[in-house]
């Protein structure tokens, strides 16, 4: 492996400011031709110039959006389809332990409606159902691969030990079991789980191997929150994939770049590229779960008639207090919640921006929300978390750097398509240290940390703001970008196995952009 042994104090190598990362228009990712040419106008409106746009663009992302997709044009239009909720399911508990079974199977769905597609999924044909964990519980899972080909299960935002974390040291091959086993120590949060295993992560996960994971702990916030799975506490899994005609979907360059494609908008499963699903609201108050399970085009989430959101968490949790925001923006693999107090029927869109060398671009109206309740919620908490901001001038600091040789991706100049080849980052237990992710190509990069939470300190060289002074585990840097993150290495060390960092554009993974992180005993 490529060793990167200590941290360096060396000087800060941001220096400048957001604003100056607007002009995203030279990308040449893969000596691409044209840009997006031959895709495929979308039903909404089309937004081809904003592909890969600049963290500046997007900062004041509700009001940006809703200028460009006139949100109040979009009035909430009556539901042809009713909305797929994923099965909970259900653990069985002995001895202080609950253990869950999961089964990872090649099925068929019509990613393209009318077109049957081969796709995998956990306990089914397509996607994986949603687990409840409980912070202080102990879970066991029982994790069967029937793929026909090796993969792991990662536990993405979960902060357990790196030998239960399903990273590629983990993988399984078809016909074996994996049971990790571990105690949450999380707090309240949305996670979700997918495949990891070496330069095959994008192929399995656009097939369908994505569940949802909803932590719970007894929390003041939690109690004053919706919590009733499938009534008034609902998931959204999004996801903007590639396929052809005959519903093959794509993964990989070669795919991506073939003649013909399309970039079907789902949720929860379904096609939304011509539908709209609906949910009856029998509560008034409804809060959402949504993940951007995308392999690499960016999501916003926003209302259909310019209103707004009450976002109550990010990727890690809570927020300090609830924010009413216009919009939510999500690179690949990033999450938030939401609720909704509802009078009237709801269409929520999402805006799909290409994240790679092709991919999605449009407004969808995915979701009509109709309210059918009586009820009158209480006021939310004027305070759901305390969050206290990192002191990091006493913290160690390093760079980490995102770059590309060739047709290959690299962090701090390593190509990690193998455990031996990747760089590795070695600290200690309890370190604290702050990083300066610096993105030295001119595309886009979706910064993922396993095993702890992060603070932004810095983005482009600005400080956070709003919602983006939450806790996060994932992080869009855009091109020529960096942003400064700042964590500390609680709990669980090892001297043999190892987390992981990486772009979770999956396909810049799969390419190499994938280091390894050493945590050991001080």
């Amino acid at each position: 492996m490529a060793h990167t042994t200590d941290p360096s104090s060396g000087a800060d190598q941001q220096g400048r400011g957001a604003h100056a990362k607007r002009d995203r228009g030279d990308k040449g990712e893969h000596t691409r031709t044209g840009g997006r040419g031959g895709k495929g106008l979308h039903r909404r409106k089309f937004l081809g110039g904003l592909a890969g746009v600049g963290l500046a663009s997007v900062g004041a992302a509700g009001a940006t959006f809703a200028l460009l997709t006139d949100g109040n044009a979009f009035k909430a239009a009556a539901a042809d389809t009713a909305l797929n909720i994923p099965d909970l399911l259900e653990g069985t508990t002995a001895d202080g332990t609950t253990t869950f079974a999961l089964t990872a199977q090649t099925g068929t769905n019509e990613v393209l409606s009318g077109v049957t597609s081969q796709t995998a999924g956990y306990n089914g044909s397509y996607l994986g159902p949603t687990m409840k964990w409980t912070k202080g519980s102990t879970v066991l899972l029982n994790i069967t691969n029937n793929l026909g080909d090796e993969t792991s299960v990662h536990f993405h935002g979960a902060h357990i030990p790196p030998d239960m974390d399903g990273g590629p040291q983990n993988s399984f091959a078809d016909g074996e079991t994996w049971s990790p086993t571990f105690e949450i120590k999380d707090e309240a949060k949305t996670l979700w789980y997918h495949p990891h295993a070496l330069g095959t992560t994008a192929e399995q996960v656009v097939r369908g191997l994505v569940g949802l994971i909803i932590v719970e702990d007894d929390s003041d916030a939690s109690a004053a929150l919706p919590s009733e799975y499938g009534v008034d506490d609902i998931p959204l899994v999004l996801q903007c994939l590639s396929a052809d005609a005959s519903g093959d979907v794509k993964y990989n360059l070669t795919g991506y770049l073939s003649a013909g494609n399309s970039y079907p908008v789902l949720c929860n499963g379904t096609n939304v590229d011509a539908t709209t699903l609906g949910f009856t609201a029998t509560k008034k108050r409804t809060r959402f779960r949504v993940l951007n399970a995308s392999p690499s085009d960016i999501l916003t989430v926003q209302r259909g008639d310019g209103g707004t959101l009450t976002q109550i968490a990010t990727d890690q949790g809570y927020l300090a207090e609830a924010a009413e925001v216009t919009s939510i923006r999500l690179v690949a693999g990033g999450r938030a919640e939401f609720v909704l107090d509802l009078d009237a029927a709801v269409t929520l869109q999402t805006v799909v921006t290409t994240g790679w060398v092709r991919g999605g671009s449009g407004t969808y109206d995915f979701l009509t929300v109709t309210p059918d309740a009586s009820d009158t919620p209480a006021d939310l908490p004027s305070t759901l978390n305390t969050i206290t901001r990192y002191d990091t001038s006493a913290f160690a600091a390093r760079t980490i750097t995102l770059g590309q040789s060739g047709l290959l991706m690299n962090i701090n100049g390593a190509v990690g398509t193998t455990m031996d080849a990747m760089a590795t980052i070695m600290t200690t237990l309890d370190a604290e240290e702050v990083w300066t992710i610096s993105n030295l190509t001119q595309l886009e990069h979706s910064f993922h940390l396993h095993d702890v939470p992060f603070q932004l300190i810095e983005i482009n060289g600005e400080a956070p703001t709003g919602t983006d002074l939450g806790w996060f585990d994932t992080y869009e840097v855009v091109g020529g970008g960096s942003i400064k993150i700042a964590m500390k290495f609680t709990d669980f060390a090892d001297d043999t196995y190892m987390y992981m960092l990486h772009c979770h554009l999956l396909q810049h993974e799969d390419e190499g952009m994938m280091a390894a992180l050493m945590v050991m005993d001080s």
